[in-house]
C-alpha cells in the first residue's frame, strides 16, 4: 500500500504546469458558468481575460507565433488565442465537439513556440466546458 502511494505521489509531482493549469481551470469554470455556451469564441476569450486580469494571472492575447520552412522564417504566423505564465498555450473554441484538427492546431502551436503544454478549451460543450491537456 505504501508502494501505491509513492506511485500515486510521484504521479502528480509529474504533472506539468499543476498549479498554474489549476488557475486556469478556475477562471475557465468562472466564466461558463456565468456565461454557459452558445457565444462565439471572441466572446469567450474577452471574458477569460477579464477573469485572468482579476485573478492576476499573467497572459498574453493574440500572442503571434512565428513559422519556420527548413529554418526559414516565413511572413506567415500563427496566433494563439492565449499564452498563459509565459509556458502555457490556451486556445479557445466554441464548436459542436473538438475534432482532431484542434489538436493538430494546438500541437503545431507548441512546436513552434517549444512550450510543452497547451490547453484546448470548448465552450460550447454542455453540460459542462470541455477542458483538454496537451503536451509535448
Amino acid at each position: 500500500m505504501n508502494h501505491e502511494n509513492n506511485e500515486m505521489h510521484e504521479k502528480e509531482e509529474k504533472i506539468l504546469f499543476k498549479e498554474e493549469c489549476y488557475q486556469i481551470q478556475g477562471a475557465i469554470f468562472d466564466v461558463y458558468k456565468e456565461i454557459g455556451p452558445g457565444f462565439l469564441e471572441s466572446v469567450y476569450q474577452e471574458c477569460l481575460e477579464k477573469e485572468f486580469f482579476l485573478r492576476n494571472i499573467p497572459f498574453q492575447k493574440q500572442a503571434e507565433i512565428s513559422i519556420k520552412y527548413k529554418k526559414q522564417k516565413l511572413d506567415q504566423f500563427f496566433k494563439a488565442d492565449l499564452v498563459c505564465y509565459n509556458s502555457i498555450i490556451v486556445e479557445l473554441k466554441a464548436c459542436k465537439s473538438i475534432e482532431p484538427i484542434h489538436r493538430a492546431q494546438v500541437i503545431n502551436y507548441l512546436k513552434a513556440t517549444h512550450l510543452r503544454l497547451g490547453m484546448l478549451i470548448n465552450f460550447n460543450a454542455y453540460p459542462k466546458v470541455q477542458i483538454e491537456r496537451i503536451v509535448l
